[in-house]
């Protein structure tokens, strides 16, 4: 099975600068939603929209379920990035506004479910990033994974389809990935992988570590 990892945060927390170090020959990056790249020389370094003619390119742009789980399944690329996965949900209840009744939450709920099982079931060697915003629980005790409608919330944990759950915060100004529960978040990493409860923001460095582990 493949090594999903769930990376939370607040906007501008630095989810997408993360990846800026890993080699895009090897990565794919899937963006709900079209927006430039947060950080210098990305084109020079080979991050390229997808072109249809050329078959070129490592980033596609959508947020339609089905797409994303076939590009998950068809790319050679070792490493899936999925930004910002709240939006896949966002997105598909805008579009739906003007539907009355709940089914279509419950829609919303299992294709936002079918891309995580999916991110779990590619090959072994395959590691996918989904990054995602943050929200405060309902009686705002915990930080956790922003949803659309109960059926995510209500019917299973998201965060529990994970073994590795990331959190990104900002110290001082400057910006870490914290690995350790704090109490008040979902925060997990397997045991021994980071020895610091606060480390680098930097992706390259986390996929490092995982392949280091040796899953």
């Amino acid at each position: 099975m493949s090594t999903p990892v769930l990376v939370l945060g607040e906007s501008g927390s630095g989810k997408s600068a993360s990846y800026r170090n890993l080699d895009p020959k090897e990565t794919l990056l899937i963006q709900a939603i079209e927006k430039p790249l947060p950080f210098p020389n990305a084109a020079t370094k080979g991050w390229s929209r997808w072109d249809a003619e050329k078959k070129a390119g490592n980033i596609f742009v959508t947020d339609r379920s089905t797409q994303i789980m076939d590009l998950m399944q068809k790319t050679s690329r070792r490493i899936i990035l999925l930004d910002d996965f709240q939006y896949v949900m966002a997105n598909e209840f805008m579009r739906r506004s003007d539907e009355k009744g709940y089914d279509k939450f419950t829609e919303i709920g299992r294709h936002a479910w079918d891309v995580l099982c999916m991110a779990a079931v590619l090959p072994p060697e395959k590691r996918i990033y989904i990054l995602a915003h943050t929200q405060q629980s309902d009686d705002g005790t915990k930080t956790k994974i922003k949803t659309i409608g109960r059926m995510l919330d209500e019917k299973i944990t998201v965060e529990g389809m994970f073994s590795i759950v990331l959190r990104a915060v900002v110290r001082d100004g400057e910006h870490y990935f914290s690995t350790r529960n704090n109490g008040s978040d979902t925060v997990k990493t397997p045991m021994g992988m980071f020895q610091e409860e606060l480390i680098a923001n930097d992706l390259k460095l986390v996929d490092d570590a995982i392949t280091k582990y040796g899953w």
